[in-house]
């Protein structure tokens, strides 16, 4: 007999789901979920401060720092001083860089469809729908 509720299970589910979906891509690809976020967000952003970096990827300075210095050395990315104030450093990727980022967003798609597969655009909708709701409730005062 089990003491678990049809909520319990739905979170479970969802959050066992999410939990893999995190880790997924970066595994099929053999890119950590740092270094894809990254690249990522270098492509589509262009030339960005290692402080926008840390807030887009939630990730302390040291590791932003650390990552984008082994893209640097890896050739895929390059960093200058912000002309408009020297305290901060901007980094974007080279070409070589971009080249590497499109491969991932191509790969990213193909992954995304193969991971749809036998989903329905519907039943996508629904649960984009109950997943709206479920967020709204979690920020919303008293849940309204």
């Amino acid at each position: 007999m089990t003491d678990e509720t049809s909520e319990d299970a739905f979170f479970r589910e969802l959050g066992g789901t999410c939990a893999e979906l995190r880790q997924a891509f970066a595994r099929h690809v053999g890119i950590s979920p740092q270094r894809v976020q990254l690249l990522v967000r270098l492509r589509r952003a262009g030339e960005t401060s290692h402080r926008d970096l840390r807030r887009a990827l939630g990730v302390d300075g040291a590791s932003i720092t650390r990552l984008v210095k082994e893209f640097e050395a890896e050739g895929l990315v390059g960093r200058r001083l912000d002309p408009a104030d020297n305290r901060y450093t901007l980094a974007a990727l080279t070409p070589t860089g971009v080249r590497v980022a499109d491969d991932l967003v191509r790969a990213h798609q193909a992954y995304q469809e193969r991971l749809l597969d036998g989903v329905t655009a519907r039943d996508r909708q629904t649960v984009r729908r109950v997943l709206h709701r479920v967020r709204a409730n979690a920020t919303e005062p008293d849940g309204r």
